[in-house]
């Protein structure tokens, strides 16, 4: 199958407004007559559906969760990126789509990442507009921080609670319209199927997940906004329930997967203390704009640390290496996601590690106090203020700034962090890769559309810090209400889609015949003994170093263990009830076959990009140790997955394309 990306032709800073001038539009009377499906409603999917049915669609909206308050985004705590230069530092669409393209080592498709930019301003006038309490400065205006791989500050923020305050936003105009019955809200559904007729995508089918009633539901268009699939890994930052089950049941019908390989590892997280953990913390990578990142230099201290005989901050200044300050001079603590990871990562595997797993480095915000407080003891024109007064003022300022942040440290880790050093390791965090979409955000089944996270165009190899917001608000608020018209538009006569067809009885018989496989299939282990096999394959040779032994070995293990859930998964309780171990089993079974997929695609790339590299490509040379050498590569992997019988028996079709439509050279990454 060709894939045609439908970037308009022209200047890229014209593209999206000669697009939008020429696209087809419906008619706002004919809009009534639309059905239109969405499929999670975190950020891009809530903002999506309350816009469509602002524009007059009629919208189903789907949630796992009892609400759509709790869509992962929640989560999100340090900020969103918009070019709008209230700082008056030099920012401009530009200079955001250039760090964008650049800290995705130039593999983003560009003309999306350009009009990702070019909108960045508007969500901000949007989410104002809606209430949501940005930071402001002294003067009242909205206030800006930085953010790692960028020299400007351009995230707005709300504290440490970002994503759910944008996410209340996206709720309260979804609530407007289902208040209006545009909307209609299906909490604790989740979609197990999409159903494809003529082609084209009508419907989905779904289970009620407290009443496990199978449903049916069918629309002109379907549109999957169902998030990242980093749960691969078992460990990750994401919550417990984000799956990849509806973009993958997407990818099972024909629609293309891209670049499942570029994961992003997250180098502010709180490190994981056992091998019973179920899941990781994350914290705001806005605590690096103030936080300093170091170990000992020496490995006496290092031991001493781990043994319980020191304490960091008996260490001297002179003592500790600022690795990314020492490295990276003109970033500093700021440098970008997956060099701040695998620096880390650096450290602890040469045995610099300071906890008991040698895993953890740390994240220092003594003299981000020191500083602040005595700027406020001038302030406040305190003569010769004492040390306990400048730690007092200076502690002040940073809760304003993180308090939530450093409270849920404290209650995680039992370490008061205004007093010693926050532990931080890198883990699992986003998932740049994710379904293939075209320049309308289109799937390659026609009808069908992916937004946000579980789409892959924006962030190449590497997500800057603060954009997986305004990517999602991006593609709901301001890009997929345009194009999605564009697709419509030959709907408008076609009346409703019935679900008494051919292919609504085929799909819901195969989501019953899963189901009821996994109910009566007499095994003997649970799912999440598989899950956590899988997640220790893919971290240990699927993560941040890759090497073609370790990949190939990878594969095949994942594939024993997809053989042996198939044959030797239990499954407790019934169909007809609130069951999470079964809506676990569904969720799991598709991580084994992505799992495979991902190492596929890792092994078919002699490079290292973004927060992965290939361990035969590294070269160590003096201060660069532990950095890999990149090549000129660009493309992304696209596969899709056929099913003959048995779902262990699933057969990999895969195809490497090269995208021509890169405008930007690959530079050397300095």
């Amino acid at each position: 199958m060709a894939l045609d990306s439908k970037v308009p032709k022209g200047p890229i800073k014209d593209k999206w407004t000669d697009y939008k001038n020429k696209i087809n539009l419906v008619n706002p009377a004919n809009k009534r007559h639309i059905d239109v499906i969405v499929v999670g409603t975190g950020l891009a999917g809530g903002s999506a559906a309350a816009t469509l049915a602002e524009l007059g669609y009629n919208v189903k909206a789907f949630a796992y969760q009892d609400s759509p308050r709790r869509a992962h985004s929640i989560a999100a705590q340090g900020g969103i990126n918009a070019a709008k230069n209230y700082q008056g530092d030099g920012d401009s669409t530009y200079r955001l789509f250039y760090d964008t393209v650049k800290g995705g080592d130039y593999r983003s498709r560009e003309a999306n990442v350009y009009r990702l930019a070019e909108v960045s301003a508007n969500i901000i006038d949007q989410c104002v507009a809606q209430g949501v309490p940005f930071a402001r400065d002294y003067g009242g205006l909205l206030d800006n921080r930085s953010f790692g791989g960028v020299l400007v500050s351009r995230t707005f923020y709300a504290k440490g609670q970002t994503g759910q305050q944008l996410l209340l936003g996206a709720y309260s105009a979804m609530n407007r319209q289902i208040a209006r019955g545009k909307i209609e809200m299906f909490n604790r559904h989740e979609m197990l199927d999409v159903v494809v007729v003529d082609g084209k995508a009508r419907g989905i089918i779904a289970r009620n997940l407290v009443t496990g009633e199978i449903e049916r539901h069918s629309a002109h268009a379907v549109v999957v906004a169902s998030g990242g699939y980093g749960n691969v890994y078992f460990l990750s930052t994401n919550a417990m329930g984000s799956n990849a089950t509806a973009a993958w049941k997407i990818h099972k019908k024909g629609a293309y997967f891209a670049n499942p390989c570029y994961t992003q590892i997250h180098p502010t997280c709180i490190p994981r203390s056992g091998d019973y953990q179920s899941k990781l913390t994350l914290m705001s990578e806005s605590l690096r704009n103030d936080g300093r990142i170091w170990v000992p230099k020496n490995m006496d201290d290092v031991k001493a640390i781990r043994e319980g005989r020191k304490k960091p901050t008996d260490l001297s200044e002179d003592e500790r290496d600022y690795y990314l300050e020492r490295r990276y001079p003109a970033f500093g603590n700021l440098v970008p996601r997956d060099v701040a990871s695998r620096a880390a990562k650096e450290r602890c595997d040469a045995g610099y590690g300071v906890n008991a797993t040698g895993e953890a480095v740390y994240l220092d915000f003594a003299s981000a106090i020191e500083r602040y407080g005595k700027e406020q003891a001038k302030i406040h024109n305190i003569q010769n203020p004492s040390k306990e007064k400048i730690t007092e003022l200076g502690e002040k300022i940073v809760e304003a700034k993180y308090g939530n942040l450093f409270q849920m440290y404290e209650k995680i880790v039992d370490e008061n962090p205004y007093k010693t050093p926050m532990m931080i390791y890198p883990a699992t965090h986003y998932t740049m890769g994710g379904v293939w979409v075209d320049y309308n955000l289109m799937t390659t089944i026609p009808g069908c559309y992916c937004i946000g996270e579980a789409n892959f165009s924006d962030h190449g190899a590497n997500r800057l810090g603060a954009s997986a917001l305004m990517q999602g608000l991006a593609d709901g608020y301001f890009v997929l209400p345009y194009t999605i018209g564009d697709y419509l538009a030959d709907d408008i006569r076609t009346g409703k889609i019935p679900t008494d067809s051919p292919e609504f009885d085929e799909a819901e018989k195969a989501v019953k015949d899963r189901i009821d496989f996994f109910i009566n299939n007499k095994g003997t282990k649970s799912v999440d003994y598989f899950h956590k096999r899988l997640g220790k394959v893919m971290w240990d040779k699927v993560g941040m170093a890759r090497n073609e032994k370790g990949l190939n070995e990878a594969m095949a293990e994942i594939k024993a263990i997809r053989e042996a859930f198939w044959k030797d998964v239990k499954v407790p309780g019934s169909a007809n009830e609130m069951n999470p171990e079964l809506e676990k089993a569904g969720r799991v079974a598709d991580f084994l076959e992505l799992g495979e997929l991902f190492a596929k695609d890792a092994l078919m790339r002699e490079e290292s990009c973004g927060g992965h590299f290939r361990e035969e490509s590294v070269e160590e040379s003096g201060e660069q140790k532990g950095e890999a050498k990149r090549n000129d590569k660009d493309f992304a992997f696209v596969a899709a997955w056929e099913y003959k019988g048995d779902p262990a028996d699933a057969v990999l079709h895969k195809e490497q394309l090269e995208f021509k439509d890169i405008e930007l050279k690959q530079r050397s990454y300095k």
